[in-house]
């Protein structure tokens, strides 16, 4: 059997491919599991500085695979809940938490929990034809992995009710406007190779700092600014301690172009 996921490793770069190009990518159980353990590995591997997130062929995700889905209401199975709680909820912890940082290489449609998987991410990169579409409530859904807490934080609460209400589709350039896309490239066939540079970019920077940055901004999101201020204090001095931060001072005052290994 095909891999319902593919793994690359290409020095710092972790480059993980949702495998099921011929199902634009659909969301299945084997799929779920896979991305749910390989981001559960990744968190602690200390080899990897950079993550990027893509989709085979033409689409990025559309979602939930409904034919699976379906058969499991037919069986009387309490879906959606029981793969909320089995996968999409740890997908959406694992990746908003991953302390390091993630890239989304959005080629084609991404819908559903795809969309949401995209949204996870620190960056998108998209092209012509990338297209997001919140189609939750076409199914008589409401949000999952975590598009009710990341599309408010991109687009602000009225935007983010109307792409969830009206389950409209969001085609590329309107998707850069928003913020929903880091980068509009000029070609489909130049989003991955875009994806990859920038994330091999963020892998030969100060990894720890990067993590705690993430941290910062979940505090500050949506804490006090006494939460904020205590979270900048713990991350400073995690990082000050770190063998990065050292040598990068020490470049700076030799003006010298610092070397980060991540640690």
């Amino acid at each position: 059997m095909t891999e319902p996921l593919l793994v690359e490793r290409t020095d710092g770069v972790a480059t993980l491919t949702l495998n099921r190009p011929d199902a634009l990518n659909a969301l299945d159980t084997s799929l779920k599991a896979a991305l749910r353990d390989a981001l559960g590995a990744l968190e602690a591997d200390r080899s990897c500085r950079a993550v990027v997130l893509a989709g085979a062929g033409r689409a990025f995700c559309v979602g939930q695979d409904l034919r699976e889905h379906a058969a499991a209401l037919e069986r009387g199975e309490q879906e959606p809940a029981n793969t909320i709680r089995a996968h999409y909820n740890p997908i959406a912890h694992r990746l908003a938490g991953l302390p390091k940082p993630v890239v989304a290489a959005v080629r084609g449609v991404a819908a559903g929990a795809g969309a949401s998987i995209a949204f996870l991410a620190d960056f998108r990169i998209g092209g012509p034809g990338t297209r997001f579409q919140l189609a939750f409530g076409n199914i008589g859904l409401a949000a999952d992995t975590g598009a009710s807490w990341s599309l408010p934080r991109l687009v602000g609460h009225a935007k983010a009710t109307e792409l969830l209400m009206l389950s409209e589709p969001v085609p590329a350039a309107e998707a850069q406007r928003l913020g929903l896309l880091t980068r509009l490239v000029e070609a489909d066939d130049d989003v991955l190779p875009a994806a990859q540079e920038l994330a091999a970019r963020l892998a030969a920077g100060p990894t720890v700092a990067y993590g705690a940055i993430k941290l910062q901004l979940a505090v500050g999101d949506t804490g006090t600014l006494t939460d904020a201020l205590a979270a900048e204090a713990q991350a400073q001095a995690i990082c000050g301690a770190t063998a990065d931060h050292r040598n990068a001072t020490a470049a700076f005052i030799k003006k010298q172009r610092p070397v980060f290994e991540g640690r």
